[in-house]
């Protein structure tokens, strides 16, 4: 299509980017937003469940997406395609290195987050890109291998009254033979917010695998939020696997000083120096500045100490969120890439994290976690001096549907540009969705990496926590990550099509 025809059919769609006829999904029921809320010695599922696990798994990659189709065709619902997916990743793929081809198993909550933002008729494409990754990382878990989660070893589970303390010492002594039927105990007897409660301090531990662990934690919780806690025992089993791993070192993390595990053991003493009444505190634009200061320059124990010392002078702790999502925005413009997207996407899992929590030490230590973890991900990284909170915005010529297309033709020519137009674009028009939705969609017809569903998922979900002149400028920063309307197109929505119309 042209231009013009262009400009006119995304204006009365409501689309404000250059985006594909999805129609071909009208083949599949819609799924509302209501809905979308082996062999012996491998780990058995559900009998409801196991066949269409096993579809996914014995499916060629070159057929799965028909396969599944046909299934939701003949009514299988969006919740059962979502709990297979999880569960076939989490039997098929090892979750060391927590990252790499596990990344099939990381993705999954946030292609469930771009459904639930999308419109009822476009959400079944970021579900079938996940198949898609999964079908992928299961023949790199081959190649590697071929690992599978094992049965439990059911006369070794504590019983209720000890799971807990069982689990805790576990984690505590790195021991993963015990921690795997600790967490098969707690899992069973416990909540599912009793359980999180301790997995999610664990996760946010030590930075080995640059945060991909407390990812590991908030995404695989929130899937079972939307699946089902009857599912959660082989989740919580690969889980506690995950966090356990300590790469580069055969030494026992417990009984040696290793730098990744120091923020955590210094801020477990320096928790106690926050005042008592820490989160009354009020909200204050200039001391999200300071944390910012602290976090462009200080080391790990300079982050932690900045964000004690704002508590204590009665600053909110959304002031510090505010300022750890503006800071992991800024080092994507300082040096985009791998440390720099997950300084976001680790943020907004602890952000998650903190905000279910109900014990007032877990929420401290997680909030000086990520404090402390932000130079980390700086890592080397030099001072370019564009500093997002001085970024000056730039005139975009178009207006309304233009003006979002002008910005996405920008990020794929000159994302500096793109973000200082973004900047001037909200300044004028407050209202971000339609750049959160032409962001979403063209993640859709050009993402090629779990990478980016990850990012965006993240970025357009924490936006709406911030404070206003926080959030457009961690807006502005997040195209350094995102797509553009001249990026190449991925295959997905042509095998999607394909799919769905034999």
């Amino acid at each position: 299509m042209n231009r013009r025809t262009f400009i006119n059919r995304s204006a009365a769609a409501g689309m404000t980017a250059a985006i594909a006829d999805f129609a071909f999904l009208s083949q599949l029921p819609r799924v509302s937003a209501a809905e979308a809320k082996l062999p012996a010695k491998m780990v058995q599922f559900h009998p409801d469940i196991e066949p269409l696990v096993r579809l996914l798994e014995n499916t060629p990659r070159d057929r799965v997406l028909e396969e599944v189709a046909a299934k939701i065709k003949r009514g299988t619902t969006y919740r059962e395609i979502l709990a297979a997916l999880l569960l076939a990743g989490v039997r098929n793929i090892q979750p060391r290195p927590v990252g790499f081809k596990f990344h099939a198993v990381l993705v999954v909550n946030s292609a469930h987050l771009a459904s639930l933002a999308s419109p009822d008729t476009d959400r079944w494409l970021p579900i079938f890109w996940a198949i898609d990754a999964f079908k992928s990382s299961q023949a790199q878990d081959l190649q590697q291998g071929d690992w599978a989660l094992g049965a439990v070893n059911e006369a070794s589970i504590p019983p209720s009254h000890k799971a807990k303390q069982a689990l805790i010492e576990a984690l505590d002594n790195w021991d993963e033979a015990a921690a795997d039927v600790a967490i098969v105990g707690f899992g069973r007897t416990a909540g599912a917010h009793e359980v999180f409660e301790v997995l999610c301090r664990y996760g946010a531990r030590d930075f080995r695998e640059i945060g991909h662990k407390e990812i590991y934690v908030a995404n695989s919780f929130r899937t079972l939020e939307a699946i089902g806690w009857r599912h959660a025992e082989p989740v919580l089993r690969s889980l506690v696997y995950a966090i356990l791993d300590h790469p580069g070192t055969n030494e026992n993390p417990a009984k040696v000083d290793l730098s990744p595990d120091r923020p955590f053991r210094r801020n477990l003493e320096n928790l106690k120096q926050v005042r008592t009444g820490w989160l009354d505190g009020k909200k204050d634009g200039e001391a999200t500045r300071e944390m910012l200061s602290a976090i462009r320059d200080g080391s790990a124990n300079d982050t932690s100490a900045r964000a004690i010392e704002l508590l204590n002078r009665g600053v909110a702790p959304e002031s510090l969120w505010d300022a750890f999502f503006d800071g992991a925005g800024e080092l994507l413009i300082r040096q985009p890439g791998i440390l720099a997207l997950h300084a976001t996407t680790f943020t907004n899992a602890t952000h998650y994290a903190f905000q279910h929590c109900r014990h007032e030490e877990t929420r401290k230590l997680l909030l000086l976690q990520n404090a402390a973890f932000m130079p980390l991900f700086r890592g080397n990284s030099k001072d370019k001096g564009i500093h997002i909170d001085s970024l000056e915005p730039v005139a975009v010529k178009e207006s309304g549907a233009g003006a979002v297309e002008e910005i996405f033709a920008e990020v794929s020519k000159d994302k500096l540009t793109a973000a200082r137009k973004l900047l001037a674009h909200l300044k004028e028009n407050p209202d971000p969705k339609p750049i959160a939705d032409a962001a979403r969609r063209l993640i859709f017809l050009k993402g090629r990496d779990s990478h980016d569903y990850k990012f965006s998922s993240a970025v357009l979900e924490d936006y709406e926590f911030m404070a206003p002149q926080w959030r457009d400028r961690y807006l502005a920063a997040s195209v350094f990550n995102l797509k553009g309307s001249g990026d190449k197109d991925n295959d997905l929505v042509r095998r999607t099509r394909a799919a769905l119309t034999t």
